[in-house]
């Protein structure tokens, strides 16, 4: 693994224009526009890939319907709302993303998902979800958000601030790989690159180590690899907290 502070490095110096314009502040301005166009492409490829297993992971949450036999869900990152056709039919959602050019894109695949109902579309980040009242969620989802969040541990409390008592956490991320395999040296390698191009987004986060942390009563948590195995994103986590 010495290699990867010298090919880092040689990373960085390719990056090096991309770096002067994040400095001057044109590069975030820019991608921030360009971004959802390029999700809206890669995010049906990645849905078909996971299909099966995000299928069982959503298939039980009409049982944490409240009183009223109404789905409250908060999904952080709705991005362009991929997650849609696997929630069950009068679900009513809040959607958040920080970025507002998400909107067309998320209202596109709300028409073709009627079996929802849109509560709120909010534009804030996972660290600070202000807008939404404390204990009024039965559900919050969270796919491929906290990779790219700036504070794991301060968007896990805002998930904890917003569940109801007996609501429960819905997560589906990449993260870091064996710190002993090619995967983990190719990722610390490329994230340099893959923070531009993914809008802030890290390969080697260590995201089931701030779940573990987090103050839920039982973390239901099992790893996959997404196809093709050998790309730096493959592992993942996937599961649930209450």
């Amino acid at each position: 693994m010495v290699l990867i502070p010298s090919l880092q490095r040689c990373v960085q110096l390719l990056l090096l224009p991309l770096h002067v314009l994040a400095c001057l502040g044109f590069w975030d301005s820019f991608y921030k526009k360009v971004f959802p166009y390029v999700m809206a492409k890669v995010a049906p490829i990645y849905n078909h890939k996971v299909y099966k297993q995000k299928q069982e992971l959503f298939s039980n949450l009409r049982k944490f319907a409240g009183p009223s036999g109404q789905l409250m869900l908060l999904e952080i990152g709705t991005g362009t709302g991929t997650n849609f056709q696997f929630y069950p039919p009068g679900c009513r959602l809040t959607c958040t993303d920080p970025n507002p050019n998400f909107r067309k894109f998320l209202l596109k695949s709300l028409s073709e998902n009627q079996h929802l109902k849109l509560e709120r579309l909010v534009v804030a980040s996972g660290e600070d979800l202000h807008q939404i009242p404390d204990g009024t969620m039965d559900v919050v989802v969270c796919t491929l958000v906290l990779c790219s969040v700036t504070n794991i541990k301060k968007v896990l409390m805002e998930v904890l601030r917003v569940l109801r008592l007996g609501g429960a956490f819905y997560f589906l991320e990449h993260v870091a790989a064996d710190h002993s395999s090619w995967t983990y040296f190719w990722q610390k390698v490329c994230d340099p690159a893959w923070k531009y191009f993914g809008d802030g987004c890290s390969l080697s986060r260590e995201t089931e180590k701030e779940l573990e942390k987090t103050n839920f009563s039982e973390l239901n948590l099992r790893r996959i690899h997404v196809t093709p195995y050998w790309i730096p994103s493959s592992p993942h986590i996937i599961g649930s907290e209450r």
